[in-house]
């Protein structure tokens, strides 16, 4: 067994704790929700295993680093800090309504990291300007920060699928009444996104003062440094918008749509475009 062959199972233990979480969401019954933690907690636990083992055996081959170096690996680390978040808290909240929404984001990167064309999965020695403990700190951040923002996506999915709920309370439906109140969505998008965006600011000086090492630099608007500002952009007016001018609601998980869209052009999308951040493999 390798490491790798551990990570192929996660991603169908992460998908068999989506498909729990949904019978208990379905089906009501406290035995179903337990299953699904489980689930995501043993998954969770052998993600990391893996992750450290992959680390270990990268120093065996003479090239140690940590393992978030290509799209393979960082796919693997997004899913890794998705469900990180995920759990603290369910933990912190005791609602299990979450896993529908965000234990499918962090299944659907273990399956893109597994199975799309071209994505190598093989253990590579980093090029010398990647060859720096800056690495380690800017990626983990950054990654960190599109966990909030993944999961202030999936609250945003939610708080829609809530209202409807309340606006039309004669069709409400079990599914629709096990979800939080819109109040408490409400404060845990506000809550994710602080989280993310302190995280993505983090992680864009690091990113900076790397690519002063690296590269002689601080910014040289490549287009993921673009992309990254945009974003950074995006969540700081949402952010702006929510604590002075007092948005909530609907405009608020709207607002969580087209931030999470604005991350994934900035991790994947900018990856077609010529640039020095640019990884296919």
């Amino acid at each position: 067994m390798s490491h790798t062959l551990i990570l192929s199972w996660v991603t169908f233990i992460y998908f068999g704790a989506f498909v729990l979480y949904l019978f208990r969401m379905i089906l009501g019954g406290r035995s179903w929700g337990k299953l699904a933690s489980l689930a995501a907690w043993a998954g969770f636990a052998a993600q990391t295993a893996a992750i450290l083992w992959r680390w270990k055996v990268s120093y065996s081959l003479g090239i140690g680093h940590a393992p978030l170096s290509n799209l393979y690996e960082s796919m693997i680390f997004f899913a890794w800090a998705i469900m990180l978040l995920h759990l603290f808290i369910e933990w912190r909240t005791g609602s299990r309504a979450f896993g529908v929404f965000v234990v499918p984001l962090a299944f659907l990167a273990m399956a893109y990291a597994s199975i799309a064309p071209g994505v190598n999965n093989e253990i590579q020695p980093l090029i010398p300007a990647l060859q720096s403990n800056w690495l380690t700190s800017h990626v983990v951040t950054c990654f960190m920060g599109y966990s909030g923002f993944a999961f202030a996506f999936g609250c945003g999915l939610m708080y829609f699928l809530k209202t409807a709920d309340a606006d039309k309370p004669e069709n409400s439906n079990r599914f629709l009444k096990r979800l939080p109140t819109l109040a408490s969505l409400d404060l845990m998008i506000y809550q994710s996104i602080a989280l993310g965006f302190v995280f993505l600011t983090i992680g864009i000086m690091t990113g900076s003062i790397w690519a002063h090492y690296a590269w002689g630099s601080y910014w040289s608007w490549d287009p993921k440094e673009t992309w990254s500002l945009i974003t950074w952009i995006v969540y700081a007016v949402t952010l702006h918008v929510q604590y002075i001018k007092g948005w909530r609601g609907k405009r608020m998980a709207a607002l969580t749509m087209v931030g999470f869209a604005s991350v994934l052009f900035t991790y994947l999308g900018v990856n077609y475009l010529p640039g020095l951040h640019s990884y296919l493999n």
